[in-house]
């Protein structure tokens, strides 16, 4: 396993991705002052994204399918705990966005390569009454 979100396991017979991006922002208040530059006080953390890209070639792993389940987890609009391969948990996320480039076709129009890109963002709601559950359970 190389990461789970909820109950979907991002693995090399699903959806292999070959990199995982992290932005972490930080927010700084600037005031501005007369004939200084702006004096900078913390406010706390901002967003933390993550994009996870890859590429499927489903004669080896995932399809389209398991895209087509990220997009029915996204539209459930709830936030999945998000788990390292090495078991360590990195919080709940929502799923922001799932694109995918389809080429190298069959004659029957089925993709043999399927570039993807998935964006997720960190979600720090204390209610977890939106923390989604089983990927099969009614929104």
């Amino acid at each position: 396993m190389l990461l789970s979100l909820g109950m979907f396991v991002f693995q090399l017979q699903t959806i292999p991705y070959e990199t995982l991006k992290r932005d972490s922002e930080y927010r700084w208040s600037g005031t501005a002052r007369i004939g200084k530059a702006p004096a900078r006080q913390f406010l706390g953390p901002g967003d933390e994204d993550l994009t996870i890209d890859g590429r499927l070639i489903p004669e080896l792993t995932g399809g389209m399918e398991q895209l087509t389940k990220l997009r029915e987890m996204a539209a459930k609009g709830k936030a999945w705990i998000l788990t390292a391969g090495t078991g360590d948990v990195l919080g709940k996320y929502v799923i922001t966005k799932v694109s995918d480039d389809q080429s190298h076709f069959l004659g029957n129009g089925v993709a043999r390569r399927i570039s993807f890109s998935i964006g997720l963002k960190r979600y720090e709601n204390d209610d977890n009454r939106d923390l989604g559950q089983l990927m099969d359970s009614k929104p």
